[in-house]
């Protein structure tokens, strides 16, 4: 069992930052794959980043086309990842959630892919207001 908690949402203006962390707890190391995903009401989930341990020994980040440029995901050690949220939008409002992909090896496409993920975290709200 892995447990997810998120924080560091909350109520920004339009073109300020944020920074999400979520901390794992549970069976989880250093070749799991972290994410976030995000969902605005009325929407589908929809991927955000992801970061992914490569057989060259480091971590690779994976990002959507809508926030490539403005977000960054980094992996502080084997059970945290941040997401740092620049230039936000009001179109980034939503709950962000944070996942873990415990089974090593996968394929590159399979990171955007919410089913991908074993566990969740509860979520944390982020609000852009215009």
């Amino acid at each position: 069992q892995v447990q997810l908690v998120e924080s560091g949402g909350g109520l920004v203006q339009a073109g300020d930052s944020l920074r999400l962390s979520c901390a794992a707890s549970g069976r989880t190391d250093s070749r799991s794959s972290m994410g976030w995903f995000r969902q605005a009401p009325g929407r589908e989930r929809e991927f955000v980043a992801a970061t992914r341990w490569t057989t060259g020994g480091f971590y690779y980040g994976y990002y959507s086309d809508s926030v490539k440029g403005r977000f960054t995901i980094s992996r502080g050690g084997a059970k945290n990842v941040l997401l740092q949220m620049n230039s936000l939008k009001p179109e980034d409002t939503a709950v962000y959630y944070c996942a873990v992909d415990t089974t090593p090896g996968r394929d590159a496409n399979s990171a955007y892919s919410p089913t991908t993920y074993d566990y969740w975290g509860q979520g944390t709200q982020v609000t852009v207001s215009s």
